[in-house]
């Protein structure tokens, strides 16, 4: 016991690592996502963009999740909904706009200004509804009633046959962009890039504002938060909303992306997934996320080379970090005290 005190007593007495390491790791990892384009040109294999373009998307993903799973002790088990609803909306909208050019007698529009909103907008709306019915629960029943509102979207979308049921729907062309021209896989990398940054900067101002630092301080203590009068449920739910729209968002890149939408989108395993991305990388961390996206994808391509069963290994590679890397892998590069 009073080793124990003292090893702790230790730990929290003992210096933050400096700047310098975590610098090195970010800009490190800027520039190898900078430069993939290129080094796939110069190495004659363009599928290398096609796989980064996918570490990109699920990373969008990810970070989402963790914004509710890290900083709010929030475990949904039903975020893939977000991510197929926001696929799915833009596979409905193209295939109307192929087929009559009106949806619900509106005229239909190709232009990313029009289509993504509006795909955000109803992701962040069915985040509303969920987290507004599932918030009123905690822990284990949280888990359970996100993962039923994630089933449900998922049946629902196997059961609009008109959109393809289970063989999903083909989606013709990408959404258009003014001055880009996103049929370029290379143009559509930078733009997932961009997209990527911008919702990283998002969410770090976020973490880092009141609204942030109450969402942790709801995580750590309840009850002492509410004792200084903060209520738990308006900031958990705004943090879900928030979660809900970015990861619809990135449902939006992938249809994009794949020119395909399926029902797998909105499935249990794809939020575990999610959450694997999320451990594997950190839990609490803005950046561990991305890189748990490109280890999780990355060993599952090369895996599957080796083996269609290659969740024996990675399982394994999962619970090695949990043990013994308590920030994922990017505890483990920057340091577990560092702040990201």
């Amino acid at each position: 016991m009073s080793d124990s005190l003292t090893h702790s007593a230790a730990a929290a007495a003992a210096p933050r690592p400096g700047p310098g390491r975590r610098l090195v790791v970010h800009g490190l990892g800027l520039a190898i996502f900078a430069a993939m384009p290129a080094i796939a040109a110069a190495a004659g294999d363009p599928f290398v963009v096609s796989l980064f373009t996918r570490f990109l998307i699920y990373a969008i993903a990810a970070v989402a999740l963790d914004l509710v799973m890290g900083y709010g002790a929030l475990i949904s088990f039903g975020h893939a909904a977000f991510f197929g609803l926001g696929g799915y909306v833009v596979g409905i909208i193209a295939h109307h706009a192929a087929e009559t050019g009106t949806i619900f007698g509106l005229a239909t529009s190709n232009s990313a200004l029009v289509v993504w909103p509006v795909a955000i907008g109803l992701s962040a709306l069915l985040a509303l509804i969920i987290g507004a019915l599932s918030l009123r629960t905690q822990g284990v029943q949280f888990i359970m009633i996100t993962l039923a509102f994630g089933q449900m979207v998922y049946f629902m979308l196997v059961s609009l046959e008109v959109y393809g049921g289970d063989d999903g729907l083909l989606i013709m062309e990408r959404n258009t962009l003014p001055g880009l021209d996103l049929s370029d896989p290379t143009v559509f990398y930078y733009l997932c890039l961009a997209v990527l940054a911008c919702w990283l900067l998002l969410c770090r101002r976020l973490v880092g504002s009141r609204f942030g630092m109450v969402l942790r301080g709801l995580k750590q203590n309840e009850r002492r938060a509410v004792n200084l009068g903060f209520a738990p449920l308006p900031h958990r739910l705004a943090a879900f909303v928030i979660s809900g729209a970015g990861t619809g968002l990135a449902g939006v890149l992938w249809a994009n992306y794949a020119l395909y939408v399926s029902p797998d989108m909105a499935a249990w395993s794809k939020s575990g997934e999610f959450m694997s991305i999320v451990i594997l990388g950190g839990v609490g961390t803005l950046f561990g996320p991305v890189i748990g996206a490109a280890v999780f994808l990355g060993l599952e391509q090369l895996l599957a080379i080796w083996t269609e069963h290659w969740m024996l290994v990675m399982g394994p590679v999962l619970v090695a970090v949990v043990l013994f890397a308590r920030r994922g892998l990017y505890g483990f590069l920057v340091g577990e005290r560092s702040h990201d």
